[in-house]
């Protein structure tokens, strides 16, 4: 008895993928000192909506960073599909859906040492507003909330410059100080910004 085996041609096969896009993260301390103060503690730019393909790369990282990542809540309205548990780094991470919750706001939970709050850049954004952003959201000095951030940067978009705290500087300039044309920021940590997709 004869049996052949027929196998497709090899170039048919796509090669596997072992590299995967680099992340896009931007945290406001240092690894290892436990969460700061203030509304956010960085800012996340997934490439996609889609929690279940995004997550595991995050978790990778702050797995390292800030300890084992075990809970994730998310606002349902932000993230499609959104599943009860992503599986990431040999663990599963439970994820939350509050829908009160900032929609621009991903909260992680790591069992050793607590609670942190990262601004999620919708996919869409251009580069150099996500880098506005990410900047802001890392600010040693704190940010305002997640969806402040993303107002404030659509409202420059827009033309419309957000408002400014003309009490602060005018006693600057009374002062001997004069104000910046632009808003200077520089985030603590590491920031990953790649160009493209």
């Amino acid at each position: 008895m004869t049996v052949s085996l027929l196998r497709p041609p090899s170039s048919l096969v796509p090669p596997p993928r072992t590299e995967s896009p680099p992340l896009r993260l931007a945290l406001r301390h240092a690894a290892g000192s436990g969460p700061s103060v203030g509304a956010l503690d960085g800012a996340w730019w997934p490439r996609s909506d889609d929690l279940l393909r995004e997550l595991p790369s995050l978790v990778a990282v702050l797995d390292r960073e800030w300890g084992r990542i075990t809970r994730v809540d998310v606002n349902p309205t932000t993230w499609q599909p959104l599943p009860r548990e992503v599986p990431a780094q040999a663990h599963l991470v439970k994820v939350g859906r509050f829908a009160e919750q900032d929609p621009h706001k991903l909260l992680l939970v790591s069992y050793r040492t607590g609670r942190w709050d990262l601004l999620v850049i919708p996919p869409h954004t251009g580069q150099a507003s996500a880098g506005r952003l990410m900047a802001a959201a890392s600010d040693p000095a704190g940010a305002p909330s997640a969806s402040a951030l993303i107002a404030a940067e659509g409202s420059r978009l827009d033309g419309n410059p957000p408002s400014r705290d003309t009490g602060a500087e005018a006693a600057w300039e009374s002062e001997g100080g004069a104000p910046l044309p632009v808003p200077l920021s520089m985030p603590i940590g590491r920031v990953h910004v790649s160009r493209g997709r």
